[in-house]
């Protein structure tokens, strides 16, 4: 049986924000650029209270919190906090599976440290980031991944929650089925019609009948709703993409996007410097004022060489948008994908050349 930790920072911006400015602290911070068409990147524990939550419409929460401090993203500086954290998980073991700059899964079921039990593991972590980083963390602590971030929230902030083996029925039981991964509000309105408001309604529904109804997924919600989670975790995970995109302050016509495009190629090419794999296909996303998606990709003969070189196809995939001139477009935004190990590419390179 496997000892998996989850460690969640808390408020992990704006918590970034507040340590590095005595001023804020105490105070609601907001992290999001202002505009109507921004959203909240995080928002402190003083600004929760208000009902300020991460991804809300940056105007909701300014009408929710007036006395709020918003302050714009700086992740160059909150990925060089995150780097700090994950080298404190390195202390403890190798393998380390990052979900975002803020929450990792790891898997201590031997870890460096010889500590004879995972809870003691999350809860050296969690001290260890408390006194070097002067931030704080969130563990759970299980058998398995999906309960592991189950338990990550459930004492937030600054807690240490455990979910033993011999608990989990009864911890899952009264839970209702949203707490699932992958149940959202259609999948919780198909649940509901089926009389299944929890997982203890969920578990007296059989594996033919769960599978008949919702396919492939329907075993795995018969499998979570019994704390079944094989999933592995998995270190170094391979980059699939990078992108970088924004919204305008108001919808703009196609001929008006350049500005935007060479920004965002800028950031996107920059963020690709960090890999030690090359991208060799760049993508061009659009969202129309009627919220429609489009992209447009290319994948060149060599990859990408240059911030110049990724503009100029980003540009080029603009010119293969054939819509009315008149439609106007509400987000852009520019990526990488299909990356490739250094020697794959130039092998392609050469076969192209």
């Amino acid at each position: 049986m496997r000892k998996i930790v989850h460690i969640d920072m808390d408020a992990f911006y704006a918590s970034v924000e507040q340590r590095d400015d005595p001023q804020l602290r105490g105070k609601p911070v907001v992290v999001a650029w202002r505009g109507s068409r921004s959203v909240v990147c995080a928002a402190s524990y003083e600004a929760r209270k208000f009902g300020v939550r991460s991804a809300m419409p940056a105007v909701r929460a300014e009408r929710l919190c007036p006395n709020a401090v918003f302050l714009p993203p700086d992740f160059p500086r909150y990925r060089a906090v995150s780097r700090q954290v994950r080298e404190i998980f390195k202390r403890h073991t190798d393998l380390i599976e990052p979900l975002s700059l803020d929450e990792a899964y790891l898997d201590v079921s031997e870890n460096k440290t010889r500590l004879p039990t995972a809870t003691q593991v999350a809860r050296t972590i969690r001290e260890q980031i408390r006194s070097e980083l002067s931030l704080t963390a969130s563990a759970g602590v299980a058998p398995n991944k999906f309960l592991a971030k189950i338990a990550s929230d459930w004492k937030k902030p600054d807690g240490l929650f455990v979910i033993q083996p011999k608990e989990i029925d009864s911890f899952l039981s009264p839970l209702p089925v949203d707490r699932l991964p992958g149940v959202g509000k259609v999948t919780e309105e198909k649940l509901k019609h089926l009389e299944i408001q929890t997982i203890a309604d969920l578990r007296r529904m059989d594996l033919p009948t769960l599978e008949g109804r919702f396919g492939r997924y329907g075993v795995r919600l018969y499998e979570l709703a019994r704390g079944i989670d094989k999933s592995e975790v998995v270190p170094d995970r391979p980059t699939q993409s990078i992108s970088a995109e924004d919204t305008f302050q108001q919808d703009v016509l196609l001929t008006e996007t350049e500005p935007m495009i060479r920004k965002l190629a800028e950031h996107t090419w920059a963020a690709s410097r960090n890999e030690s794999r090359i991208a060799r296909t760049v993508v061009l996303k659009l969202t129309t004022s009627e919220f429609k998606i489009l992209t447009r990709s290319y994948t060149p003969p060599s990859p990408p060489s240059s911030c110049e070189e990724l503009t100029s196809i980003a540009l080029s995939l603009r010119d293969r948008v054939d819509l009315n001139a008149a439609q106007r477009f509400r987000l852009v935004g520019v990526g990488l994908s299909n990356f490739r190990e250094l020697d794959d590419a130039s092998a392609q390179s050469t076969l192209f050349a």
